[in-house]
């Protein structure tokens, strides 16, 4: 019977030799994943015996990852913001930088819930999520407002243009008790019945379509809707900016993530906006600019653009179960 090291030595091994640029890193959660134990027993444990079953979903994990197959498919769940998320190959495995757009959310509600009274009959502050795809931002959003008993002044949509990724959506919804709070709308970007909105929200594809056949071969399992971008990576972002002054109510604010190079082609889209209108872009933990955020322009303020500067949220690790890194993108996320 091996033990815990011994399979851990030879599995690292042939997944290096596979090219997996974080080798140990996955052996150390698909054996987790196998014995039914944390990374931290596992690596806790060395010495531990493996018994013949767990060794042989082991290996099962093994030859799918030496396949390329993120390791995420592979367990059939992701962590992301502190939850366990179901994915497959119907929605693109949620990224830690996406966080970084939760968190901002989440700040942004608290923000106007708090600067100013509620009378009874106020209506609910109107969240959307678009291209939700596993439903993550929504999901990981709605329970961080829950903790904070701010989720009965918000109402949150969620929605994609994938029905299969909505599926996927609402099966993580139940899991985490908020399928009751979340409505779910198949749409391409956003339905005009439902705008307009006091917080946009959106993880859109932003890889440009030359640079998909580029990417680790993890990528290829996910699906490519999710990816692509278009010619630049900006078309489907470039198509929900246009489509803010019609959907955003006064005051409101839309907080797009976007690719680490494409910072002059938001802003240049909220440019092109009739009226006046502010884009400012925050960085993620490795300092590459990943979140943008365009609103009107306050009165008498006058428009402009620039940098903003922001903490971010990430995880160890995050390589080993998704496909591309940076920049990266999912619409149906």
């Amino acid at each position: 019977m091996a033990t815990i090291a011994e399979l851990l030595t030879t599995g690292t091994a042939r997944l290096r030799a596979s090219g997996s640029e974080s080798a140990r890193l996955d052996a150390e959660l698909l054996l987790g994943w196998a014995i039914g134990a944390e990374r931290t027993a596992v690596i806790a444990h060395p010495e531990a015996p493996v018994g013949a079953d767990a060794a042989a979903t082991f290996e099962a994990g093994l030859v799918r990852r030496e396949a390329g197959e993120p390791v995420a498919y592979i367990r059939g769940y992701k962590e992301f913001h502190g939850l366990a998320f179901s994915v497959d190959a119907r929605a693109l495995i949620p990224r830690p930088e996406t966080e970084l757009l939760v968190e901002a959310a989440e700040r942004e509600i608290a923000r106007r819930l708090i600067s100013a009274p509620r009378p009874a009959g106020t209506p609910q502050l109107r969240v959307v999520d678009v291209g939700t795809g596993s439903g993550a931002i929504a999901i990981a959003l709605a329970s961080l407002l829950r903790k904070r008993r701010m989720l009965t002044e918000v109402s949150i949509l969620a929605v994609d243009s994938s029905g299969d990724a909505l599926g996927l959506a609402r099966e993580n919804a139940v899991g985490h008790a908020v399928a009751d709070v979340i409505t779910f709308v198949e749409a391409d970007l956003l339905p005009a019945a439902e705008a307009p909105f006091d917080l946009i929200l959106a993880n859109l594809p932003y890889i440009p379509s030359s640079d998909i056949a580029g990417l680790p071969v993890a990528a290829s399992f996910e699906p490519r809707l999710a990816l692509d971008g278009g010619p630049d990576g900006l078309a489907i972002v470039r198509r929900l900016v246009s489509a803010l002054p019609e959907t955003l109510l006064p005051g409101g604010a839309a907080l797009l993530e976007i690719g680490f190079d494409q910072t002059p082609g938001v802003e240049a889209a909220a440019a092109a906006l009739p009226g006046e209108w502010l884009c400012h872009v925050e960085p993620d933990l490795a300092g590459h600019p990943r979140l943008a955020r365009v609103e009107r322009a306050a009165a008498g303020s006058g428009a402009g653009s620039g940098a903003g500067s922001a903490g971010a949220a990430g995880s160890a690790g995050a390589a080993s179960e998704a496909g591309p890194t940076a920049p990266h993108a999912s619409g149906h996320r």
